[in-house]
Protein backbone atom coordinates (compact mmCIF):
# COMPACT_ATOMS: atom_id res chain seq x y z
CA UNK A 1 0.00 0.00 0.00
CA UNK A 2 1.25 3.47 -0.90
CA UNK A 3 -0.30 6.62 0.51
CA UNK A 4 1.12 10.11 -0.03
CA UNK A 5 -0.17 13.63 0.36
CA UNK A 6 0.61 17.27 0.86
CA UNK A 7 -1.47 19.28 3.31
CA UNK A 8 -1.77 22.77 4.76
CA UNK A 9 -3.16 21.30 7.99
CA UNK A 10 -1.33 19.91 11.04
CA UNK A 11 -0.62 16.20 10.72
CA UNK A 12 -3.50 14.14 12.14
CA UNK A 13 -2.90 11.98 15.21
CA UNK A 14 -1.71 8.48 14.46
CA UNK A 15 -4.51 5.95 14.44
CA UNK A 16 -4.08 2.68 16.31
CA UNK A 17 -4.02 0.05 13.64
CA UNK A 18 -4.91 -3.60 13.66
CA UNK A 19 -2.20 -6.15 14.43
CA UNK A 20 -0.22 -7.32 11.41
CA UNK A 21 1.35 -10.71 10.89
CA UNK A 22 3.27 -9.91 7.68
CA UNK A 23 5.52 -7.09 8.93
CA UNK A 24 8.15 -7.39 11.61
CA UNK A 25 9.16 -3.74 11.26
CA UNK A 26 7.19 -0.52 11.48
CA UNK A 27 9.14 2.73 11.32
CA UNK A 28 7.48 6.05 12.06
CA UNK A 29 9.49 9.19 11.34
CA UNK A 30 8.42 12.73 12.15
CA UNK A 31 10.52 15.59 10.80
CA UNK A 32 10.05 18.48 13.24
CA UNK A 33 10.83 22.17 12.96
CA UNK A 34 13.87 23.06 15.09
CA UNK A 35 14.34 26.44 16.78
CA UNK A 36 17.35 27.18 14.55
CA UNK A 37 17.82 27.12 10.81
CA UNK A 38 21.18 27.91 9.22
CA UNK A 39 22.45 29.00 12.68
CA UNK A 40 19.64 31.57 13.07
CA UNK A 41 16.86 31.51 15.66
CA UNK A 42 13.50 31.01 14.01
CA UNK A 43 9.85 30.80 15.05
CA UNK A 44 8.71 28.67 12.12
CA UNK A 45 9.55 27.23 8.74
CA UNK A 46 7.52 28.14 5.68
CA UNK A 47 7.21 25.38 3.08
CA UNK A 48 6.03 26.08 -0.43
CA UNK A 49 5.56 23.58 -3.24
CA UNK A 50 4.90 23.27 -6.93
CA UNK A 51 1.26 22.15 -6.68
CA UNK A 52 0.43 19.08 -8.71
CA UNK A 53 4.02 18.28 -9.55
CA UNK A 54 5.05 17.83 -5.90
CA UNK A 55 2.18 15.42 -5.24
CA UNK A 56 2.87 13.30 -8.31
CA UNK A 57 6.64 13.17 -7.72
CA UNK A 58 6.11 12.27 -4.05
CA UNK A 59 3.83 9.40 -5.05
CA UNK A 60 6.22 8.26 -7.81
CA UNK A 61 9.10 8.26 -5.31
CA UNK A 62 7.09 6.26 -2.76
CA UNK A 63 6.22 3.68 -5.43
CA UNK A 64 9.91 3.36 -6.39
CA UNK A 65 10.89 2.82 -2.75
CA UNK A 66 8.21 0.16 -2.20
CA UNK A 67 9.42 -1.74 -5.26
CA UNK A 68 13.17 -1.25 -4.63
CA UNK A 69 13.09 -2.25 -0.96
CA UNK A 70 10.21 -4.75 -1.09
CA UNK A 71 8.14 -2.78 1.43
CA UNK A 72 4.64 -3.75 2.51
CA UNK A 73 3.61 -0.11 3.00
CA UNK A 74 4.93 3.42 2.69
CA UNK A 75 2.94 6.44 3.84
CA UNK A 76 4.21 10.01 3.57
CA UNK A 77 2.32 13.17 4.49
CA UNK A 78 4.18 16.48 4.05
CA UNK A 79 2.90 19.81 5.29
CA UNK A 80 3.23 23.11 3.46
CA UNK A 81 2.65 26.66 4.64
CA UNK A 82 3.95 28.06 7.93
CA UNK A 83 4.81 25.43 10.53
CA UNK A 84 5.78 26.59 14.04
CA UNK A 85 8.86 25.36 15.88
CA UNK A 86 8.23 22.00 17.51
CA UNK A 87 5.53 20.84 15.11
CA UNK A 88 6.01 18.07 12.57
CA UNK A 89 6.41 19.03 8.93
CA UNK A 90 6.56 15.50 7.57
CA UNK A 91 5.46 12.02 8.65
CA UNK A 92 6.78 8.87 7.02
CA UNK A 93 5.59 5.40 7.96
CA UNK A 94 7.32 2.36 6.52
CA UNK A 95 6.25 -1.22 7.14
CA UNK A 96 8.44 -4.09 6.01
CA UNK A 97 9.10 -7.73 6.78
CA UNK A 98 12.45 -6.94 8.43
CA UNK A 99 13.97 -3.78 9.93
CA UNK A 100 17.06 -3.66 7.69
CA UNK A 101 15.13 -2.94 4.49
CA UNK A 102 12.84 -0.53 6.36
CA UNK A 103 15.73 1.50 7.76
CA UNK A 104 17.52 1.56 4.41
CA UNK A 105 14.29 2.60 2.65
CA UNK A 106 13.62 5.40 5.15
CA UNK A 107 17.12 6.81 4.69
CA UNK A 108 16.89 6.62 0.92
CA UNK A 109 13.35 8.02 0.81
CA UNK A 110 14.22 11.12 2.86
CA UNK A 111 17.35 11.79 0.79
CA UNK A 112 15.44 11.47 -2.49
CA UNK A 113 12.45 13.49 -1.22
CA UNK A 114 14.74 16.44 -0.46
CA UNK A 115 16.37 16.20 -3.90
CA UNK A 116 13.43 15.37 -6.17
CA UNK A 117 10.15 16.62 -4.76
CA UNK A 118 9.59 20.34 -5.51
CA UNK A 119 9.06 21.52 -1.93
CA UNK A 120 11.12 24.48 -0.69
CA UNK A 121 11.53 25.81 2.82
CA UNK A 122 12.17 29.24 4.28
CA UNK A 123 13.20 30.11 7.81
CA UNK A 124 10.84 32.56 9.53
CA UNK A 125 12.36 35.05 11.99
CA UNK A 126 10.45 36.47 14.98
CA UNK A 127 9.78 39.69 13.02
CA UNK A 128 8.12 37.65 10.24
CA UNK A 129 10.95 38.00 7.73
CA UNK A 130 11.72 34.89 5.70
CA UNK A 131 15.11 33.70 4.50
CA UNK A 132 15.89 30.81 2.16
CA UNK A 133 16.92 27.52 3.60
CA UNK A 134 18.47 24.65 1.71
CA UNK A 135 18.65 21.08 2.83
CA UNK A 136 22.24 20.66 1.73
CA UNK A 137 23.93 23.67 3.32
CA UNK A 138 25.67 22.57 6.46
CA UNK A 139 25.00 18.87 5.89
CA UNK A 140 28.62 17.93 6.54
CA UNK A 141 28.64 20.02 9.73
CA UNK A 142 25.41 18.46 10.99
CA UNK A 143 26.48 14.93 9.99
CA UNK A 144 29.69 15.41 12.00
CA UNK A 145 27.57 16.38 15.03
CA UNK A 146 25.29 13.40 14.50
CA UNK A 147 22.20 15.49 13.58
Amino acid sequence: MIETGITHQPLPPLQKDAPRNDCGSELIFHGRVRAQERDENIVALFYEHYAGMAESELHRLAKEMVESFDLAELTCLHRVGEIPVGEASVRIIIRSEHRAEGIAALTSFIRELKQRVPIWKWGVRANGERFPSTHCEGCAKHAAKGN
